[in-house]
This record gives structure tokens, C-alpha cells and sequence, in this order.
């Protein structure tokens, strides 16, 4: 038996038979058929390593089946074990003496002090410097008299002139007026008031909307009105056209409508 066993111990591969132990562990042995497959070895290979396995495994039964027995024999060999053991009586210590209470002391009351409040007063921001305006007057004097020739030149060539406002009038009869006069006066003027209520911010809602674009408007009505009798006058005309005598006579009409309507608006709450 001992020459099989040697025999067959060589006949395994070291690597197959390793690998067939960790693949069982502690589990059942699979048989001859599971280990060729697992394996991948011949019939007579895995025919050799369940013996072996089977013998290992018979062999290490036997081996804790004798270690069991050996336990058990010391065990018997010590003798009953006692099963009430008397421990020696502690000796008892006097309690701990209660410490001293220390007398409390009532609190000595102390008087708030008194802080006077200084209140100081908010510092007053200093005034705005105002920005001078009185140069804007080197600069409205040559534009009043280049706007002011311009509109009465115009009303002469659209049929503006002198007339006797108050005919039939004893003494006021011979009281003459040019009309030409108020077609300045009357846009301009308008123009540079609605300007005003556009930009002071202290007009709001519909009034501001009208005159924001009345302004714009009488500006822009001026600045033609201008260009359209330089215009005339370079050409030699001596009457402007009636298209333009048309616009120049509806002027002291709509500045009359445009001024009455914004000075509503201003005084109206909303």
C-alpha cells in the first residue's frame, strides 16, 4: 500500500492537486466526473486526486477525532470542579465625613451708576454750490436776434404785416402792429416754457409726455421755419409759396391750443 500511495503521489500534478483543494475548501468532494471538468485532467488524474482528497480529508477526521478524546481525557483527570468558592470578607470602611458648609454671604447691593446722555447733533451737509447759468445769456442774445429776424422776415413773405388792431376806435384807430412779430414770440416762446416743464422734474405722467414732445416739436417747427426763408431769400424769392403760407399762418393758432393744453395738464392732480 505504502509503494501505491508513493506511486500515485507522483503520478499528480502538484498544480492540479492544489488547485483541487482550494476548489473543495472544507466542503464535499465532488466525484471523478466534476473533478475532470474543473480540472481539465484525464480520467486516471482525477481518479487519483478524489483518492487523495478522500484520504486527506478520512485522515484529518481522525486527527480532531483524537484530539476530541485527549481533550476530554484531562478534563476527567482534573477532578470535580468546586462549585461554590468562598471569598475572604472585605473589611467594611467608615463612611467619609461630610464636608463643611461654608456660611453664604448675602450680596452687597450696588447702586447703578448714573451715565448722562449727550445727544449730538446730526451733522448739517453743506449746501450744494449752484451752477451759474448767466453765461447761457452770451449765447441767447445772438440766437434771439437771428431767430426773431428770421420770423418777421418770413411773416412778410407769408403775408404777415402791419395792421390797425383797433379800427373804428376813436384815438386807437391810428395804432398799427406788425403781425410779423408774432410768430416769434408766440413758437418760441411756447417752445422754451414746454422745454422747461419737460426738464424741471417736478412735473409728472401726461403733463410730462406733452411736453416732452410739444417741445420737440416747436424746436424742430422753428429750426424749418428758418431754414425755409434762407432758403427764399437765397433764391430772390420775394412771396413764399402757399403751402408754406399755409404752416406759417396756422403757427399763432397752434401755439395758442399747445400753451393752453400744457398749462391744464401742469395744474390738473393727475
Amino acid at each position: 500500500m505504502g509503494r501505491m500511495s508513493t506511486d500515485t503521489s507522483t503520478r499528480i500534478p502538484e498544480a492540479a492537486l492544489k488547485q483541487a483543494r482550494d476548489a473543495v475548501g472544507t466542503g464535499p468532494i465532488p466525484a471523478r466526473t466534476a473533478l475532470r471538468k474543473i480540472l481539465g485532467v484525464g480520467w486516471q488524474t482525477a481518479t487519483d486526486i478524489h483518492d487523495r482528497l478522500t484520504s486527506e480529508r478520512e485522515q484529518h477526521q481522525s486527527e480532531r477525532k483524537r484530539g476530541l478524546r485527549a481533550a476530554m481525557a484531562r478534563v476527567q483527570a482534573r477532578g470535580p470542579r468546586p462549585r461554590h468558592l468562598r471569598l475572604p470578607s472585605r473589611p467594611r470602611l467608615a463612611p467619609a465625613p461630610e464636608p463643611a458648609t461654608m456660611p453664604t454671604l448675602a450680596p452687597t447691593p450696588v447702586e447703578p451708576e448714573t451715565v448722562q446722555k449727550i445727544k449730538v447733533a446730526d451733522p448739517v451737509p453743506a449746501a450744494p454750490t449752484p451752477v451759474r447759468t448767466w453765461p447761457v445769456l452770451g449765447l441767447i442774445l445772438p440766437a434771439f436776434v437771428a431767430i426773431w429776424s428770421g420770423w418777421v422776415d418770413l411773416g412778410r413773405l407769408t403775408g404777415f404785416g402791419v395792421v390797425r388792431p383797433f379800427p373804428g376806435i376813436p384815438g386807437a384807430d391810428r395804432i398799427q402792429i406788425n403781425t410779423a412779430i408774432t410768430l416769434p414770440v408766440g413758437l418760441e416762446t411756447y417752445a422754451a416754457f414746454a422745454l422747461y416743464v419737460w426738464l424741471s422734474g417736478r412735473i409728472h405722467g401726461r403733463a410730462l409726455t406733452f411736453a416732452r414732445w410739444s417741445a420737440i416739436g416747436s424746436l424742430a417747427l422753428g429750426a424749418a421755419g428758418q431754414v425755409a426763408y434762407h432758403l427764399m431769400v437765397a433764391a430772390g424769392w420775394t412771396s413764399a409759396p402757399w403751402w408754406i403760407t399755409t404752416i406759417v399762418s396756422c403757427i399763432p393758432v397752434a401755439v395758442l391750443g399747445m400753451g393752453a393744453a400744457l398749462a391744464h395738464l401742469v395744474r390738473s392732480p393727475a
